[in-house]
C-alpha cells in the first residue's frame, strides 16, 4: 500500500510531500493540482506499461506523457513554472517495499522527460500501482449508450474496466458470479456475487434497480439494461435501456463495480464519483468508499462532493473504517509569491466522531456560508 508521495518540480508543485492512507481524500478549489496527484500516479503506470519506464532506467527509458490514460502535453506542460531545475522527481513510500524515486531530465531541446536515475527496491514493480490490482476512473465516464464494446484482453488479461468505464458491461458480465469482500456485502442484494451486489448497492441510488447484462448478439457488443421492482412486485420485470433512464445510474455502475470487484491490497483512483447523483446516492458512494478502505482496498479519490465527505466521516462514526485510515487534504495557493511557491496542501484530522480538528476556509464550507446568508444578512420574511 502506498503511504507517501512526493512531488518535486511537476506540474502545480515545487516540492510537496503528501501522505497517503488507505482511504486518501483530496478536495480544493479548482485548477489546484488536486488532479496532479493522480496524474503522477498514472503516468508511471502509463509509461511502465507501455516499456517506455525500464526498470534498468537505459536510455529509452523516460515518461509516456500521452497515452491510454493520461494525455498530458509536452514535457514543458508538467514542468513547475518556477523551477530552479530542468528535472522533475516523484518518489513513492510503500508500506512494504519502502520508498523508490525517480528523476526526469527535461531536455528543453527535444522536449522529452529522460528517466535519468531511480532508487528503488527490485520489486517495485509488483505493487498493485502496476499490476492488474488497480483500477482508474477519470471523471469524464461513459454515458448511457444503447450497447458496449468489450475487449478480451483488458477485461480477462489485465481485470481493467478502462478509464471511462468503457468495458464495465464486459467485465461485469464476466466476474458476474465472483464473490465480493464480506464487509461491502450490502444487506439487499440477493447474493454476495458481484452482479447482485452492485445491484443491491444501485439500489440505494435508485431504489429497486435490477440489472441485466448479456452478449449482444455475434457482434461482440454488450447489452446493459436496468429494471426497477418494488418490494411487492410479483412477475416479471420490464427492463430499459440505459439511454432511457438517465446518465446517474450509468456514471455510477463503473464505480460501484471497480469497488465491488477490488480485493485487499488493491488500489483505486477515483475522479469525482459523485458526478450525476443526487445528496443520497453520493453519501452512499461515500459510505461504500470507506468500507472498501476498512477491508483493506486503497482509495485515493478526487472529490468536491460534501456529501461523499460525511459519507465517510459516518462511516468512521458508526466503525466501518477507523480514522486513522482516512486522510483529507485540501489543496490551495499561498496567498503571497503563489507562483515561486507553488500549492500548498493542509490536512485536517478526523476523531473517532468523524469530526475534524479544523476547518480550512473553502474546504467544504459553502453550504454553512450560504445558511449563514439567508439567515442573518439581511433576512426578510
Amino acid at each position: 500500500m502506498l503511504e507517501q508521495i512526493r512531488l518535486e518540480n511537476f506540474k502545480s508543485f515545487k516540492d510537496q510531500e503528501l501522505e497517503l492512507r488507505p482511504l486518501t481524500l483530496l478536495s480544493g478549489l479548482n485548477g489546484m493540482g488536486k488532479s496532479s496527484v493522480l496524474q503522477s500516479l498514472l503516468l508511471l503506470r502509463q509509461s511502465f506499461q507501455q516499456r517506455i519506464l525500464r526498470e534498468d532506467g537505459g536510455a529509452a527509458s523516460g515518461l509516456l506523457l500521452n497515452g491510454e490514460l493520461v494525455q498530458l502535453g509536452t514535457g514543458y506542460d508538467i514542468l513547475f513554472s518556477s523551477a530552479e531545475k530542468d528535472e522533475i522527481r516523484i518518489t513513492l513510500q510503500f508500506d512494504s517495499l519502502g520508498k523508490t524515486a525517480w528523476r526526469f531530465e527535461y531536455d528543453r531541446q527535444t522536449d522529452v522527460l529522460k528517466h535519468v536515475d531511480s532508487k528503488q527496491t527490485l520489486n517495485i514493480y509488483e505493487s498493485s500501482l502496476f499490476t492488474t490490482d488497480f483500477q482508474y476512473l477519470q471523471a469524464e465516464r461513459l454515458g448511457p449508450r444503447t450497447s458496449y464494446d468489450m475487449a478480451d484482453f483488458t477485461v480477462r488479461s489485465l481485470r481493467q474496466i478502462g478509464s471511462q468505464g468503457q468495458f464495465t458491461a464486459h467485465f461485469l458480465n464476466e466476474y458476474r458470479d465472483t464473490d465480493v469482500e464480506s464487509a461491502l456485502v450490502h444487506p439487499e442484494g440477493l447474493s454476495n456475487s458481484l452482479l447482485d451486489q452492485v445491484a443491491g448497492w444501485m439500489g440505494e441510488i435508485s431504489p429497486g434497480t435490477v440489472i441485466n447484462v448479456e452478449k449482444f448478439g455475434e457482434m461482440d457488443l454488450m447489452r446493459l439494461m436496468f429494471g426497477f421492482a418494488r418490494a411487492d412486485t410479483v412477475g416479471d420485470v420490464r427492463y430499459y435501456r440505459p439511454t432511457n433512464v438517465g446518465f446517474g445510474i450509468s456514471y455510477t455502475l463503473p464505480v460501484l463495480v471497480a469497488l465491488l470487484s477490488a480485493k485487499p491490497g488493491a488500489l483505486i483512483l477515483l475522479e469525482n464519483p459523485e458526478a450525476h447523483l443526487h445528496p443520497r446516492g453520493q453519501s452512499q458512494i461515500g459510505d461504500l468508499i470507506a468500507r472498501a478502505a476498512g477491508a483493506g482496498i486503497q482509495v485515493i479519490l478526487e472529490t468536491h462532493s460534501d456529501h461523499i465527505l460525511n459519507g465517510i466521516r459516518i462511516a468512521v462514526r458508526e466503525g466501518r473504517v477507523a480514522p486513522e485510515q482516512v486522510a483529507l487534504h485540501f489543496f490551495q495557493r499561498p496567498e503571497e509569491d503563489s507562483e515561486s511557491l507553488g500549492v500548498e496542501v493542509l490536512t485536517p484530522e478526523l476523531n473517532g466522531e468523524g469530526r475534524l480538528d479544523f476547518w480550512p476556509e473553502n474546504f467544504f464550507d459553502e453550504w454553512s456560508k450560504s445558511l449563514d446568508k439567508l439567515l442573518y444578512d439581511g433576512a426578510r420574511p
